[in-house]
């Protein structure tokens, strides 16, 4: 099972989204649900909506890039370790996402707003299962598996 934790930092959110907390819930619920994956553990990730200035001072902390961007995923553990872990473990912290508002804004029109905040979640909720996307054949497993996961919260 899969949870997350949203933490609002920018109340410009609430203009798309009036309840954060609960439009995750039910997003992570669906996945839950249509998910035969991780049955048997908690996986645990922090969701911080966020705008440009915080985004950009952890981009310059974390990755010495002095830039806002519009998604950033901070994985607990490496793909292997993961892997070990759950099946140890029944309660793991996957880590953390930072999703910036004023990119995504800029970035997706008015309609296409949630279609593309599910995107980013998704895609850096893969990052912290372990995923990436340095190669081209892993970009495709991960583009594969992305929309796998966005299927389920249609």
């Amino acid at each position: 099972m899969i949870k997350v934790n949203v933490i609002l930092n920018d109340i410009s959110w609430k203009k798309y989204i009036k309840n954060p907390n609960s439009f995750i819930d039910k997003k992570v619920e669906l996945l839950n649900k249509k998910n035969k994956l991780y049955k048997k553990n908690t996986l645990i990730c922090s969701l911080l909506l966020s705008g440009a200035k915080e985004i950009k001072k952890l981009n310059k902390k974390f990755r010495k890039k002095n830039k806002s961007t519009d998604v950033l995923s901070f994985p607990s553990y490496e793909k292997k370790k993961l892997d070990k872990i759950i099946k140890k473990e029944k309660e793991i912290y996957l880590g953390d996402i930072i999703i910036n508002y004023s990119k995504l804004k800029k970035n997706s029109k008015k309609k296409q707003f949630i279609k593309h905040l599910d995107k980013l979640w998704v895609h850096a909720l893969l990052h912290l299962f372990g995923h990436k996307h340095r190669k081209n054949l892993d970009f495709k497993r991960m583009s594969i598996l992305e929309k796998k996961f966005l299927n389920k919260l249609a």
